[in-house]
This record gives C-alpha cells, sequence and structure tokens, in this order.
C-alpha cells in the first residue's frame, strides 16, 4: 500500500443526499439507508460531521 496515498471519499453531493435521507426525509428505511451509507463510507457518523465542517470551511 503506499504511504501517500490519500484517503477517497464519495462526492459532496452524494454526502449531502445521504444527511438529507437520514435527517429530513421522515422515512424510517430512508433515515437507515443515508445512515448505514455514511457510516460505510467513513466508518462513523463522527468522521461523516467531521468531513462535512472541514468542506465548509475551505
Amino acid at each position: 500500500m503506499l504511504e501517500n496515498s490519500k484517503i477517497q471519499y464519495p462526492p459532496l453531493q452524494l454526502i449531502q443526499t445521504w444527511v438529507w435521507m437520514m435527517i429530513e426525509s421522515g422515512n424510517p428505511e430512508l433515515q437507515e439507508k443515508g445512515r448505514d451509507n455514511l457510516i460505510s463510507a467513513f466508518g462513523s457518523l463522527a468522521k461523516a460531521n467531521e468531513y462535512l465542517v472541514q468542506g465548509i470551511k475551505k
């Protein structure tokens, strides 16, 4: 494995869609799917939040 390899995260628009699914959809199945997708991509919701906050600051 390359030491200088950078972690690749999904596109911001896809992440925003997952957040919308989880928070605003009002559909329990969509909420669970959005949460699961974020956890799969980042390892935890906290890491996903950290990534989004850093993206907003840029």
